[in-house]
């Protein structure tokens, strides 16, 4: 079978979508030497980073296709069913949401079977997620948009349990369709692992808290912001509060709640971090908090724990399904409640240590080697089933 997988998700700042496709790919190019693959980019550097990165020269079932249109170009959806045609591509994988409708038809199986990973539907979710983005702005065709991909593609992957039943509400798949729906857990990367020792700290030793992700307003940094101004004003030692990923201006509520509290001097925005970069603040910092009101996954959440990083993060969405019992929960927008775990895992050693102990073994669960069979399974059976 030939399959293509759209790996235009990969920028060159690595996102979560960028991290899934990226691991995705180099686990099936170990895994598979049946079918053939085509990869689908749209950036010459990113496609010959890519193959450098993931060895993708000794995997000789792979090869590079380099398109002219984007994502979104009006001109991919004309042209890529075109493209895949001319290949002669079997099954095509697109690794977020959007798929080239046109060589999809509705209510009936088309030549080229189709798999979509959706990682989430927060967009529908939370009509105020992020407002000023383009889905927002551009809601009643992001809406069709989506409940056309539920209804044209032959199986939905998603990310998670609890992400698979929101798009089955939202994308009103029926009772009937659900085994299209794929629920298949992320991974995370072996370069995710505890530092070879933890210093230990005196009252003098300032702390760092870790944030990871976007500023888009569902992510609840302002919430963030005041729980860490209470927590440290109780703290018996400085404390540090740092925002690791590319800023927004489109969302600058956190920073502007930060000066409004006087802590603007102890909240450091890190901008984007390599991936070197990132397991390094991982490995250095205190404890994470991510109080996101919805995570189709929670990607950070399971890169720290496998770092042994203390985690408090949100109830909500995928995350109490990701940590178990390795983290503390606290409900989004609970500010006391952040408050307080942030003072308890610093100040209390003993629950820090338990924290970090049972993040390893809870992020070993999660493995890209898994996603990629369960991934590959799902191929298979359309192969079968073609």
């Amino acid at each position: 079978m030939k399959i293509a997988i759209d790996t235009r998700w990969i920028f060159a700042h690595i996102s979560g979508i960028g991290e899934y496709t990226r691991e995705l790919v180099r686990n099936l190019a170990v895994l598979d030497r049946t079918h053939e693959y085509t990869l689908i980019f749209n950036d010459e550097a990113v496609m010959q980073r890519t193959i450098q990165e993931l060895d993708l020269d000794a995997a000789l079932n792979f090869r590079m296709h380099l398109v002219p249109y984007g994502l979104f170009s009006p001109m991919g959806q004309w042209q890529l069913p075109r493209d895949l045609r001319r290949l002669g591509i079997d099954l095509f994988h697109s690794t977020n949401y959007m798929i080239p409708l046109l060589a999809f038809p509705r209510n009936r199986q088309g030549r080229i079977r189709c798999v979509v990973t959706i990682h989430d539907v927060i967009p529908l979710l939370f009509r105020d997620h992020a407002p000023r983005s383009r889905k927002a702005r551009l809601y009643p065709l992001y809406r069709r948009l989506m409940l056309e991909i539920g209804a044209r593609a032959d199986r939905v992957v998603t990310v998670s349990a609890a992400s698979a039943a929101d798009i089955a509400r939202m994308l009103e798949i029926p009772a009937g369709g659900r085994t299209k729906l794929c629920p298949i857990h992320n991974g995370v990367a072996a370069r995710f692992r505890p530092p070879s020792s933890r210093p230990r700290k005196s009252n003098a030793t300032e702390r760092r808290l870790l944030y990871v992700g976007r500023a888009d307003p569902y992510k609840n940094l302002p919430i963030l912001i005041e729980a860490f101004a209470r927590a440290r004003a109780h703290l018996p030692f400085p404390c540090r509060l740092l925002v690791a990923g590319s800023p927004d201006p489109r969302y600058p509520e956190a920073m502007q709640r930060a000066a409004q509290l006087n802590i603007a001097d102890a909240v450091q925005w890190t901008g984007y971090v390599s991936d070197n970069d990132l397991v390094s603040l991982y490995q250095k910092a205190d404890a994470l908090v991510h109080p996101s009101r919805y995570e189709g996954f929670g990607l950070q959440v399971v890169e720290a724990m496998a770092c042994g990083l203390p985690v408090i993060c949100s109830n909500a969405g995928a995350l109490p399904e990701v940590a178990g019992d390795a983290a503390l929960l606290v409900a989004p927008d609970d500010i006391d409640g952040f408050a307080r775990e942030i003072e308890s895992v610093l100040t209390d050693p003993s629950l820090a240590d338990t924290l970090s102990r049972k993040g390893p073994p809870q992020s070993a669960h999660f493995t890209w080697r898994t996603t990629a069979e369960k991934t590959l399974l799902v191929y298979n059976e359309l192969a079968g089933n073609s």
